[in-house]
């Protein structure tokens, strides 16, 4: 038999547990744009309690939820502040210029994922000079991709909240992975989101679910954040055999995401011990890993990735010389361990 593929490219490839699929069979709907799908209900109620906002809507992406924020906190010619590395202003199509007409204020972020509080503070435009876009959002990503699946604090999250509000700024969590972030830091999801107005987070990642994110925030937010869906298209009808499958991630599988942050540890020790790799994080924060490859290495990093899935091993090239690995649900620890065996034949 052929071996079985260990697939490390992103937390996005996870399929459905076998309880998902059961329970998608077995989904009460009904039509969604008309509020009227019990189970898209339940799972936005769910989602809404566990981030502590007084609603939820499910919707396709988390890239569709980040874009929704925007339209729902700004308007056109508004300023939103983000990070340099963030997600929404690096993997999400230029959305917020192109159709929220709000310019992105992008700012370094530092190697744990934050922005400086300084310098959000001095991004802050002037109201009173027409010159300027009008500053209207912040948004931080928590955990941070690029920054190596970093955490944001509780306390790191409720200054740049606090720093928001004194500035007449609305404040947004691109939460994708938010429960690993709360795995990470030892803390609940609700702490995390608690000095946002506004977060998106993914069910479809390490979550397990086949497609689908939650936006929540206040009853207000919602009500105009449901209406930019439909303008988008994105407009659910019997979507509860969707939604049934994210109640089963918000139940069961938010509570395992720890197994893959140790995954990822072991992932990354081995990974050091080979010369020709550097690790950009040692000690991954969560489930992701970073490295490098050395001068001293003949491969390039897209090299490396075609040659690995001759052994049946797929991994994400970052650039020339750098790539990524995730962990998740679908890869246990002898995959670890074949990962490893193909790195080792391959960078000896």
């Amino acid at each position: 038999m052929p071996p079985r593929i260990v697939d490390l490219r992103s937390d996005t490839v996870t399929r459905p547990t076998p309880e998902m699929l059961r329970a998608m069979a077995e989904a009460e709907v009904g039509d969604d744009v008309m509020q009227e799908d019990p189970t898209v209900n339940r799972l936005q109620e769910l989602a809404a309690d566990k981030m502590g906002k007084e609603a939820g809507l499910f919707i396709a992406s988390g890239t569709m939820g980040n874009l929704l924020a925007v339209l729902a906190h700004a308007t056109r010619g508004d300023e939103a502040i983000l990070g340099n590395l963030s997600h929404t202003f690096l993997f999400e199509g230029g959305g917020m210029a192109a159709l929220a007409g709000v310019s992105p204020y992008p700012l370094p972020n530092q190697g744990d994922g934050t922005l400086r509080l300084e310098d959000i503070r001095a991004a802050i435009r002037s109201k009173g000079d027409p010159h300027y876009p009008i500053s209207r959002l912040l948004i931080l990503e928590n955990t941070h991709n690029r920054c190596g699946g970093s955490p944001l604090s509780v306390d790191y999250t409720r200054q740049a909240g606090a720093l928001a509000r004194e500035n007449g700024l609305s404040f947004h969590i691109d939460g994708a992975r938010i429960f690993n972030a709360a795995v990470a830091m030892g803390v609940s999801a609700l702490e995390l989101a608690q000095p946002a107005d506004s977060i998106t987070f993914c069910l479809s990642k390490g979550l397990c679910a086949p497609v689908g994110s939650v936006l929540c925030g206040s009853a207000d937010f919602i009500t105009r954040a449901r209406r930019f869906r439909k303008m988008l298209g994105g407009g659910w009808r019997q979507a509860g055999v969707l939604a049934v499958a994210g109640i089963v991630a918000l139940e069961k599988m938010s509570g395992r995401l720890g197994e893959d942050h140790i995954r990822a540890k072991t992932l990354a020790k081995g990974l050091a011990e080979i010369p020709a790799l550097e690790l950009l994080y040692p000690d991954p924060p969560s489930n992701m890993v970073f490295a490098r490859i050395t001068e001293s290495s003949h491969l390039s990093a897209p090299a490396l990735v075609e040659a690995l899935e001759k052994l049946a091993v797929k991994i994400n090239v970052v650039d020339e010389h750098r790539f990524r690995l995730v962990t998740h649900y679908w890869v246990d620890d002898d995959g670890i361990t074949q990962a490893l065996d193909g790195f080792r034949t391959l960078l000896k």
